[in-house]
């Protein structure tokens, strides 16, 4: 008891007394239930802060996230938000090892996209391309897949293989006459490579596909009337066509085997200042410190 008593206290990050749980959306509140009601609160407000906090301020995003993974560390929303965080503050190789925990919690590959940027952060373009070809596509969600086929283009432009980065955006939502959420990033992305390949016309139109998408998809926030794009149609949404998938039934658990240690084994390691009987003690799912990484 004197042990736990000498223990050495965190400075977490101030939240303003008007953040409370409810500002996490209730999908996320959901995975805390394994909490105490206290820490599950505290969590909570910590998670609600870093998605307030990660475009304007990422690095206050990140401490947030940290807060939160001290106590909860065992919860996969947890876990993949430390690894936003860290991807946001560039420690892409931290982002990368929490993103591989978050996937073994969750048994969920929706993150791959910011696995294959997190292997290209850390400078090795090789490794990207295995990560995002060691998953099956059909299994991921629509913006999941083409944020993975702009990641994978990266990769290859990383390589100096121009071609081949077009190639990875070959895929069936390169539809310049249609709108979608994943529409401006992708079309943006071709637009450069074939700016890189020197192909200025065709990159001007695919730049101007991708203004006129994203400007359509700001005026119909009601998705719930057609917007036309010059020549092209555009239907905000598409549900009739089933082209909106549903994200439930679309995530795959994995089912690749890694040589990696357990959840519970992680978790001691990362507070590897702490000794190992204290954290087994805790009966709500406390979380240890993870270490920063270069």
């Amino acid at each position: 008891m004197q042990a736990r008593a000498e223990r050495p206290r965190f400075n977490d990050p101030h939240i303003p007394d008007e953040i409370t749980a409810r500002d996490l959306p209730a999908s996320a509140r959901n995975e805390l239930k394994t909490l105490s009601k206290e820490n599950a609160e505290l969590v909570a407000r910590h998670l609600a802060m870093a998605s307030r906090l990660i475009d304007e301020d990422p690095a206050r995003a990140h401490e947030h996230a940290l807060a939160a993974s001290r106590r909860a560390g065992r919860i996969a929303i947890v876990r993949e938000t430390l690894a936003i965080t860290a991807y946001a503050t560039e420690d892409f190789a931290l982002a990368l090892r929490e993103l591989r925990t978050y996937r073994r919690i969750s048994g969920k590959d929706d993150q791959i996209a910011l696995m294959v940027d997190s292997e290209r952060g850390i400078g090795r373009p090789d490794r990207a391309l295995e990560t995002g070809r060691a998953v099956d596509r059909s299994s991921l969600s629509t913006p999941v897949r083409v944020a993975l086929a702009i990641a994978m283009s990266g990769a290859r432009l990383d390589q100096g293989d121009l071609e081949l980065a077009l190639g990875e955006l070959e895929i069936p939502e390169l539809d310049p006459d249609r709108a979608f959420e994943w529409s401006p990033a992708l079309f943006t992305a071709r637009a450069a490579v074939l700016e890189d390949l020197g192909r200025d016309e065709e990159a001007a139109f695919w730049a101007h596909r991708a203004d006129v998408a994203a400007e359509a998809l700001g005026v119909d926030e009601a998705g719930d009337e057609e917007i036309y794009v010059e020549d092209g149609l555009i239907e905000d949404g598409l549900i009739e066509d089933g082209l909106i998938e549903d994200d439930s039934l679309e995530e795959a658990p994995e089912t690749e085997p890694e040589p990696e240690p357990s959840v519970e084994d992680e978790v001691r390691e990362l507070l590897g200042e702490e000794d190992g009987g204290d954290v087994a003690e805790e009966a709500d799912g406390l979380g240890d410190e993870p270490e920063r990484q270069a």
